[in-house]
């Protein structure tokens, strides 16, 4: 079985390997027809407060990171021919009300009155409208900066026939477009499923905890690059979803990793352990509110919101490496998607902050976090998988040995060791509503010196049947020795009791006639609790003395029907 899984798995992965290239191949096969584009990147003159630059090339220009209120003034000659009708500038804005102008009429806007009402701004790619009637003129964009030391460099402004802008978008962001969304779905299906399975069990919580992270984590990748656009999400909304989801993506993370943390029963790291996850959840409660008051924005906040994650993500790696002395399969991979992610963020977070603070662009990559994460999101599920298997079958074990502790062999029906303990539970609830029914197979031992213990034996388990079929719906039926059963019923009333032993003195002449040469005879005796009287030890002696004095009225009139 584990061959076959090994086998299944490594198909799975052979397959996507041949099938990805193909599938991306599809996705890129008219990109360099659509991707055609005028750069708009040289000849422009900037200034930034009193800072003034003529001539210069955007991507080449690198200046001291900018803060709140700063003002950046750009300006260029539009070449005289593009060559589309209806074209679609590309413009990155970053936390920055945006003015445009041609030759000094205001062509379009964004963020200016969301400033002056100290709102948040987003950052991100817009598409404005872009005729071929603004050749030739003059082109100014005036740009207020909203936030904080937010970028040290100005990025790449393109113009893209129109129809072909947002198309472009999507193939270049082809990656981040398919694990966000596989994120998000995987995320959906795993929550609702878990929802309703820890109505049953709080086991599932872990795998709740995986859904909420990759759900968190879904967002952040189809945010932070720009595909929430073709759903025409305002860009400040997008930027929100994409602080939120990263700032909550930690909790379930977190939350997930508890189990591990107690595993290993070392009380400075619970303690650390709680810290932590108090102050993610007061930093989250702070950051929120701060930006809800708009007092500080959550962009405003993300130095302090990624130091947290990646303090995080070392105390996860750490406390995985602790339990790897238990060698246990699914910490192994745990560690191994911690590391992943762990080198993944560390990368997107040293290009974003030199791009964004020192205006170097280090990496040419860029967003190698989200195919990390997914990866991680994979081997958690994994993880979880494997460990819900040991746990079933470590509880189906259990199961089986707790049956076998309180089953009778023979009958299958519970044992003398079950029916004690349930004996004690009625004494311990001090139960009222209860009958114990005292029986006792007749001629057993004469079966066994006659015919031998296998033809007792099946005596034995035909006696079991009837009860069981008798009494069975109404309570707990037990073999307590070697011909000898009880049952505990929920019943009191004498008319159903009369009647429920008339209906088994009927099975016991059923199973006769359906049986040959079995002479099933079964001696039985009953007597019930109550308020007044209600010893458990007093009415089992009770009935087992009827089903004694019932013994003998029976073995009375065999001996009378013989003479």
């Amino acid at each position: 079985m584990k061959k076959l899984k090994i086998i299944w798995i490594l198909f799975a992965l052979i397959s996507i390997l041949i099938w990805m290239p193909r599938l991306d191949g599809l996705l890129t096969k008219e990109y360099s027809a659509i991707s055609d584009c005028v750069v708009l990147d040289d000849g422009w003159d900037i200034t930034i407060n009193e800072d003034t630059w003529q001539n210069v090339r955007l991507t080449e220009l690198r200046f001291a990171a900018v803060s709140k209120g700063d003002k950046i003034i750009m300006q260029r000659t539009l070449p005289a021919n593009w060559g589309f009708v209806e074209g679609a500038l590309r413009f990155h804005i970053k936390h920055s009300a945006v003015s445009m102008y041609v030759d000094d009429v205001l062509l379009y806007e964004y963020g200016v009155d969301r400033l002056a009402a100290g709102k948040t701004l987003g950052s991100g790619y817009q598409f404005i409208n872009f005729p071929n009637t603004y050749q030739g003129k003059r082109f100014r964009i005036h740009m207020t900066v909203a936030e904080e030391k937010v970028f040290t460099t100005l990025d790449s402004i393109r113009l893209y026939e129109w129809k072909n802008a947002y198309r472009v978008l999507i193939t270049e962001n082809r990656l981040p477009l398919f694990s966000g969304c596989f994120l998000i779905l995987f995320g959906l299906i795993v929550c609702v499923i878990t929802i309703f399975a820890l109505l049953y069990s709080a086991k599932y919580i872990r795998l709740f905890c995986i859904s909420l992270f990759s759900i968190c984590m879904g967002l952040w990748t189809l945010s932070y690059y720009n595909i929430m656009l073709i759903f025409a999400v305002p860009l400040y909304s997008i930027s929100l979803i994409n602080y939120l989801a990263l700032y909550l993506a930690p909790i379930p993370l977190t939350i997930y990793i508890r189990e591990e943390v107690y595993n290993l029963k070392l009380r400075l790291l619970v303690i650390a352990y709680r810290v932590f996850l108090a102050i993610e959840l007061a930093a989250v409660s702070v950051m929120v509110t701060l930006h809800t008051l708009d007092i500080v924005h959550l962009a405003g906040m993300l130095k302090y919101m990624q130091a947290i994650l990646f303090i995080g993500l070392l105390f996860f790696l750490y406390v995985l490496l602790l339990n790897l002395k238990f060698s246990k399969l699914e910490n192994r991979l745990s560690v191994l998607g911690m590391l992943i992610v762990i080198g993944c963020i560390a990368y997107d977070l040293v290009g974003y902050n030199s791009g964004r603070y020192l205006g170097m662009d280090i990496f040419k990559i860029r967003g190698v976090s989200s195919s990390g994460i997914m990866i991680l999101i994979c081997i958690l599920f994994i993880s979880f998988y494997i460990e819900m298997t040991h746990k079933m079958m470590e509880q189906k074990e259990r199961d089986f040995l707790i049956k076998s502790a309180y089953t009778d062999e023979l009958t299958q029906l519970h044992n003398r060791r079950y029916c004690m303990e349930h004996f004690n539970k009625i004494r311990e609830e001090q139960t009222a509503n209860y009958t114990i029914v005292c029986l006792d197979v007749n001629n057993l031992k004469t079966v066994n010196d006659t015919y031998g213990h296998t033809k007792g034996d099946v005596l034995i388990r035909c006696a079991a049947e009837v009860i069981a079929q008798t009494f069975g719906q109404y309570g707990v039926v037990a073999r307590t020795g070697g011909d000898e059963f009880v049952a505990v019923l929920g019943l009191t009333d004498d008319r159903k009791l009369s009647a429920l032993m008339e209906q088994f003195e009927q099975n016991i002449a059923q199973k006769n006639l359906a049986a040959e040469d079995l002479n099933l005879s079964i001696a039985y005796g009953y007597a019930s609790g109550s308020r007044q009287d209600n010893d458990i030890d007093k009415v089992h002696q009770t009935a087992d003395d009827r089903m004694y004095e019932k013994k003998k009225q029976m073995k009375a009139a065999v001996q009378m029907a013989v003479r």
